[in-house]
């Protein structure tokens, strides 16, 4: 996906999904120029609040969340209960959360709002200044046409992730590098970075690593999966594959639309995901160099699962799974969301969901990917979606996260 923002969204790096994602943000991010660039470098404030301060609380299908509540649950309560649910311990531990994860999975709630607002209190989310906003966009997982052997219009690959690529959570050596990531190739006793995607195009893969899992029609459709993270593929049969997220070769995510922009072919106010695919697709002379210029590339596996996985390894529920930056929200903690209209004629995002994936431009305390799910509507929702919002996070009412604030985690004065 995961993901992101996508979807986007933005490059998906390191996450099953999105954006993702990469997410539609570095896709589109000329429309993004009022984000500060050290957003993610500012710490997670949260300050307690009442459900009554949450906009429209009460006109939520709050049943429609209990899916994706019920798959993070299903994570939870295998965990080790003394473990931290997130890096800096703000929410309590597993165990705090799985006495209401059994509630969950028991498969007995009828109320689900009462539910939540017997077992959970919101706190209020900002980044320490630069107040409780932030950007929203969107993702969903797309389809394109395929085959099992190189033939006919299938001459595209989309590849599995080499034997040979190495990645790196650098937060497991240092703590200010939680949330960051490398990958390469070792060559002797160094690691090396990893060929950029217009040296894997042009196929310089070594024979042994370059292993495509499926062939599609089209390098355009390709390259937004990439995007995405995550896809069906429909085979000449009928039939078709999911594939989703392996793996990311290491370099930055570069946004192709600044680059649409900044060579003049489309203008800032423009720019979509459907204006950037549109262009792309009228003009195959030059779609390349413009895709090269960004050297993020990304491998796949076939998945077997009922639906496109997220970074916390759980199916992806649409409309309710929100891809987060991971080093400031844990996966798994429900939120209410509250995001302005995401297009024209359409009303406001004001429901629960749950942060179940990530990306690598989802950066910052309050930032968030909506995963809007398959179809023409899911692609057309993500790749406008360009949205100011915020949100609250739940926490179970046995964590006190004034007791565990530290690192990125400040609790406001109550």
């Amino acid at each position: 996906m995961p993901r992101s923002l996508f979807p986007f969204c933005a490059d998906i790096a390191f996450t099953p999904l999105k954006h993702v994602s990469l997410c539609l943000l570095v896709l589109l991010c000329a429309a993004c120029g009022h984000v500060s660039e050290d957003v993610d470098e500012q710490p997670l404030v949260l300050k307690k609040a009442s459900f009554g301060q949450l906009p429209d609380w009460d006109k939520d299908n709050h049943q429609a969340f209990l899916a994706a509540l019920e798959k993070s649950c299903d994570r939870i309560v295998k965990k080790p209960a003394t473990a931290s649910l997130g890096a800096d311990g703000f929410a309590g531990t597993y165990g705090d959360w799985q006495p209401v994860c059994r509630l969950v999975n028991d498969g007995q709630i009828t109320d689900v709002k009462a539910f939540v607002e017997m077992h959970f209190t919101p706190w209020k989310a900002a980044a320490a200044g630069a107040g409780d906003t932030g950007l929203f966009t969107g993702y969903y997982e797309p389809s394109l046409r395929g085959a099992h052997i190189k033939t006919g219009p299938y001459q595209y690959p989309l590849r599995a992730l080499p034997d040979d690529l190495v990645m790196v959570d650098l937060g497991q050596f240092r703590d200010d590098l939680k949330g960051r990531r490398i990958a390469g190739r070792v060559n002797g006793s160094r690691l090396r970075p990893y060929e950029d995607r217009a040296a894997i195009t042009a196929g310089g893969l070594p024979a042994a690593q370059d292993n495509p899992i499926v062939w599609v029609d089209s390098p355009v459709d390709a390259f937004f999966l990439h995007i995405q993270g995550s896809g069906r593929v429909l085979l000449p049969d009928g039939s078709d594959m999911r594939v989703g997220y392996a793996g990311q070769n290491g370099h930055p995510y570069y946004a192709i639309g600044r680059e649409l922009i900044a060579r003049g072919h489309l203008e800032q106010d423009e720019v979509s995901l459907q204006t950037i695919r549109a262009w792309l697709e009228a003009n195959p002379d030059q779609a390349n160099d413009i895709m090269f210029t960004n050297r993020s590339y990304v491998f796949f596996r076939e998945l077997d699962t009922g639906g496109p996985l997220g970074g916390e390894g759980v199916i992806l529920t649409p409309e309710r799974s929100l891809a987060v930056d991971r080093s400031k929200i844990p996966y798994g903690i429900p939120l209410w969301v509250d995001i302005k209209p995401p297009t024209e004629n359409e009303a406001p995002l004001r429901r629960l969901m749950v942060a179940q994936d990530t990306g690598g431009a989802i950066r910052g305390a309050v930032r968030g990917d909506v995963f809007w799910g398959y179809g023409d509507r899911a692609e057309y929702m993500a790749g406008h979606m360009k949205s100011e919002g915020r949100y609250w996070l739940l926490l179970p009412k046995a964590v006190d996260p004034h007791l565990a604030s530290s690192g990125d985690t400040k609790i406001a004065a109550r």
